[in-house]
């Protein structure tokens, strides 16, 4: 299952530099494209205000 960003994103990039897969995108808010997301976690750590969780 893969993981998505809330609305509480803040766009900061901090998930950006942490994903294996480059499956997170920028915009207003990042998006997470679960065909690229292998559920590793690695964004959820590094997410200062906690807007990544599992789908």
């Amino acid at each position: 299952m893969a993981y998505v960003i809330s609305d509480d994103c803040t766009a900061c990039g901090a998930c950006i530099d942490e994903c294996p897969t480059e499956a997170i995108s920028e915009g207003d808010i990042y998006v997470i494209d679960p065909e690229l997301c292998t559920d590793c976690g690695a964004c959820v750590d590094v997410c200062p205000v906690e807007a990544i969780s599992e789908e």
